[in-house]
């Protein structure tokens, strides 16, 4: 969710470009097409690089139970034939991803280089070490007294991460202190220049490069000076390596060495020139020991490593992360210490005793201010290396030798097993299934206790939710509950472990109980509570309605009402201009961002849309209190404002919604698809903004949030599964069952047959790269909307009062020729298993449990048909004979059903 980058080392904006190149692929891409390439043409608005310190005002640039289980009585109710049993449930549960239990051990040894012996020892506790030797490497040759170093440019001096005063300067580059560097002082602009020169000339076969593992140039060229030119020495391209030996051709007498950079690392602290040490020789490479892990998927927690034993000294353990091969290297992908100024420079540390140790990475220091280890981390790939930190000295040493017997996961979020599953899916599409349990998973990673050692570092820990349970938006970042997420998440929770429906609660009663005193509600507890989003606080109410229509908690409804009260009637009233629209920009909101951080003011469509959205679902919530004069004033407001947004915000041209009424004419995916669920838009208008989309957004990952680039280079090539939820409902919703399983396959077909495999991406970019190079999420409960799409809409089971008091059951099967599943309610699950023939029969049994009654909606396929319910004819193919029976958009809609198992069969009328 919305980010922003650390103050603590130099930081500012950086592109999404690959640091590292990939390497060996997963076990599923090697059995699919070559991976699509990972480097954006463009990146965008970046999370991480929107906000800088004083996020306060600043303006923003420019983020039931298993059937296996004891089930409840089936209340009465008459059972056609067939209908007596439960519907089949075994199949489903060879799709359940989550582990057994708290303890995961990897499932392989991807790779070891250097000197490491019997690394598959890491897999068998007990049977044996891996051992990782390392000597003790020369000391490395100075320049001469009196040599100088200048550059082009250098960071202002600031604290660094030790917390000493820290300068930047070009002389870093050659003091022989490795713990110090040059830092240049132009993010991403490029060249970068560092000039050397000596007293007197020097002969040089080549030179070394020490880079910082923050940072490290990438690209970059060497002259030397002959006393009166500039003459190329060596050429370096496409470098992934801290230390760089440049030899060059014949040895050369200099009195001056040149480095030019032209491209770096890019990485969580920005696109900077980092370089420790420039040393006047080549040395040898030196081959740390490492040995790679792959846990098989993402996985999260605290990981635990057996030392057998060390040698004397200290020996140093570097452990690095990566939820991607691509981005695994000596740092991880991302790191809380990015973010909260602790020392770790992208990996963990720990020195080993000599006596081995059973050691957990925990959160802090080893010895004193030093050897500093993170704790918690989301990943699939661990990186073990036989080094340290210079800085560690001498408290962990970068040689000697390690023997380790074993590595296992500390699993800390929800364990889902196909005993804990309450609500589940399966449906004859193999790969529909296992997007819906990989979704599940992906929200099982962020279903976790909220800890202040490891959630975001950013002021975001809180007495409020300090030992609760939440979902937190990703599994490896930011870690932290924002209430946007909640709107896709949440329902995916609910629909599989609504035993744990308390994480969302506990979310949104902290949320409302920060409420600003104009009645703008946070959108997270990030900088304590500060964080000025304009459309969050639309979600914390249609959030609130969720969480009351699937759980029945009227408690929380009744208990938060005045927050609801005050943000509806109070704060959006102050940013609705005369047309009774929100337009951001009025009452100091010009720097308020939203979900993307995009630089978008004045009226738009998706900030209004989800205006009506939430106007109806707060009527909704009060009539459910029985406030029916707010519920009436409420639902009045919403289809003033949808009318103002069909009035103002219609682009007739390219029939669809304009993303904002003034500026360059674009139409966003957001504002389109939420007019259509939210019901601003009729039903031509609906089917216009759709083939818009399909003209315009389709691609082989997704379909883009954006038709053009009009907002941000790139704009058109991006994917936020986030917003494509909402368009998968609108097109179940209009009748088109069918593109919605097409945008689903090309989606979440793209994520499941890419690294890492099974879970749901933050955003996807350019030709399918991850949209913000390694910093992106692989594991993010925005990304599941799959999961209720398939169960709330293909399958057709839908909450339609408080706690499934009452519900619906209209499936919305297209292509596909049967599914089966059940949601958990309050009362018991609410069951539906349906199959349709090619002769165009459809036969639907619900099943639902006492202290409920419903409504089943079945498909004609647009041809007359005869409906019986349990053998009874309720539709003869005009008109209705039981179940109140009519006739609606291509559906047969009875109503009055009784708890129990009722069948109903579908034939064509004769």
């Amino acid at each position: 969710m919305p980010h922003t980058p650390a103050s603590h080392e130099p930081v500012a904006g950086g592109s999404s470009r690959a640091g590292c190149p990939s390497s060996e692929p997963s076990p599923r891409e090697a059995a699919s097409a070559e991976a699509a390439p990972r480097t954006p043409s463009s990146p965008g608005p970046q999370r991480r690089t929107v906000l800088f310190a004083g996020l306060g005002g600043a303006a923003l640039a420019a983020t039931g139970l298993t059937l296996g289980s004891a089930a409840p009585a089936w209340a009465g109710g008459s059972a056609g034939s067939g209908a007596d049993a439960a519907p089949a449930a075994d199949g489903w549960q060879h799709y359940v991803q989550g582990p057994a239990g708290r303890t995961v051990r990897p499932a392989r040894v991807l790779r070891s280089t250097g000197a490491v012996t019997a690394p598959d020892a890491l897999l068998s506790p007990g049977g044996g070490a891996t051992v990782l030797k390392r000597p003790q490497p020369a000391a490395p040759p100075r320049w001469p007294a009196g040599t100088t170093a200048a550059a082009s440019s250098s960071h202002a001096p600031n604290n660094g991460n030790d917390g000493k005063p820290r300068t930047y300067d070009a002389s870093n580059a050659i003091d022989g202190d490795t713990d110090t560097f040059w830092n240049d002082d132009t993010i991403a602009a490029y060249p970068d220049v560092l000039t050397i020169t000596t007293p007197s000339a020097v002969t040089l076969p080549g030179i070394t490069l020490l880079s910082n593992p923050d940072g490290f140039p990438t690209d970059f060229t060497v002259e030397t000076w002959d006393g009166s030119a500039w003459h190329t020495a060596a050429t370096v391209s496409g470098n992934t390596a801290v230390q760089r030996a440049v030899p060059f051709d014949n040895d050369v007498s200099t009195t001056g060495v040149r480095i030019t950079v032209t491209a770096d690392q890019d990485t969580s602290k920005g696109d900077f020139t980092r370089v420790n040490e420039v040393y006047p020789a080549v040395l040898a490479t030196d081959d740390i020991p490492r040995v790679v892990v792959d846990f098989g998927k993402v996985v999260v927690g605290y990981p635990h490593v057996v030392f057998a034993s060390a040698s004397a000294g200290n020996p140093g353990v570097r452990l690095a992360f990566s939820e991607t091969l691509e981005f695994l290297s000596d740092r991880s992908d991302f790191t809380r210490s990015d973010q909260s100024g602790a020392p770790g420079h992208g990996t963990d540390q720990f020195a080993v005793p000599a006596g081995g140790a059973d050691w957990q990475d925990r959160q802090g220091y080893q010895s004193g201010t030093k050897v500093y280890a993170d704790g918690l981390h989301g990943f699939r790939y661990l990186q073990i290396s036989l080094d340290a930190l210079p800085g560690d000295a001498p408290a962990a040493q970068p040689w000697g030798e390690v023997a380790i017997d074993a590595v296992w996961l500390d699993f800390t979020a929800y364990v889902g097993t196909p005993d804990s599953y309450r609500g589940w899916f399966l449906c004859s599409d193999d790969d529909l299934n296992r997007y819906w349990y990989g979704s599940a998973y992906t929200n099982e990673l962020v279903t976790d206790t909220f800890r202040a050692t490891d959630v975001d570092p950013r002021g975001a820990a809180t007495a409020g939710l300090e030992g609760k349970l939440v979902l937190h938006d990703g599994a490896k970042r930011d870690r932290d509950p924002y209430v946007g997420d909640l709107a896709v998440s949440g329902r995916t929770l609910y629909l599989t472990h609504d035993d744990a429906a308390a994480a969302v609660r506990n979310v949104l009663a902290d949320l409302a109980d920060h409420q600003r005193g104009d009645g703008w509600i946070p959108p997270a507890s990030i900088n304590g509570y500060t964080l000025p989003l304009f459309d969050y606080p639309l979600w914390w109410v249609t959030c609130s309605w969720d969480y009351v229509l699937y759980t029945g908690d009227l408690d929380y409804a009744a208990h938060y009402y005045p927050q609801l009260l005050k943000v509806l009637d109070t704060w959006y009233p102050s940013v609705t201009d005369s047309d009774g629209l929100l337009s951001k920009g009025l009452n100091g909101t010009s720097g308020y961002g939203d979900y993307a951080f995009l630089g978008r003011t004045g009226r738009i469509t998706y900030y209004n849309a989800n205006y009506v959205q939430a106007l109806n679902d707060a009527a909704s919530m009060a009539r459910s209190l029985g406030h029916g004069a707010d519920a009436d004033r409420w639902s009045a407001r919403a289809r003033t404002v949808a009318a103002a947004v069909n009035a103002h915000l219609w682009d007739a041209a390219a029939g669809a919604y304009l993303d904002s009424g003034s500026g360059p004419a674009r139409h966003a995916q957001d504002g389109n698809a939420i007019a259509i669920t939210a019901g601003v838009a009729d039903a031509t208008r609906a089917a216009s903004a759709l083939a818009h989309l399909d003209a315009t957004t389709v691609r082989p990952y997704g379909n883009a949030f954006m038709d053009n680039d009009t907002i941000f280079d790139g704009a058109s090539q991006r994917v936020y599964a986030f917003t494509s939820y909402p368009e998968l409902v609108a097109r179940f919703e209009t009748g088109r069952a069918d593109s919605a399983l097409d945008q689903i396959r090309r989606t979440y077909g793209w994520m499941d047959a890419h690294d890492p495999g099974i879970t749901a991406w933050e955003g996807i970019g350019p030709d399918g790269s991850l949209y913000e190079g390694a910093y992106t999420s692989m594991a993010h409960g925005w990304s599941t909307g799959v999961l209720p799409a398939l169960t709330n809409e293909l399958l057709g089971i839908q909450p339609t009062s408080p706690g499934f008091a009452t519900w619906t059951v209209r499936p919305h099967p297209g292509s596909v020729a049967w599914a089966r599943g059940q949601a958990p309610t309050p009362h018991g699950p609410v069951q539906a298993d349906w199959q349709q023939g090619a002769d165009g029969t459809f036969t639907l049994t619900v099943r639902s449990p006492r202290g409920t009654s419903g409504t089943v909606a079945v498909p004609t396929g647009g041809r007359a048909v005869t409906v019986h319910v349990d053998r009874r004819l309720a539709w003869n193919g005009v008109k209705a004979k039981a179940y109140e029976a009519r006739s609606e958009d291509g559906y047969i809609v009875l109503t009055g059903f009784a708890p129990g198992s009722h069948t109903v069969a579908v034939r064509p009328a004769e």
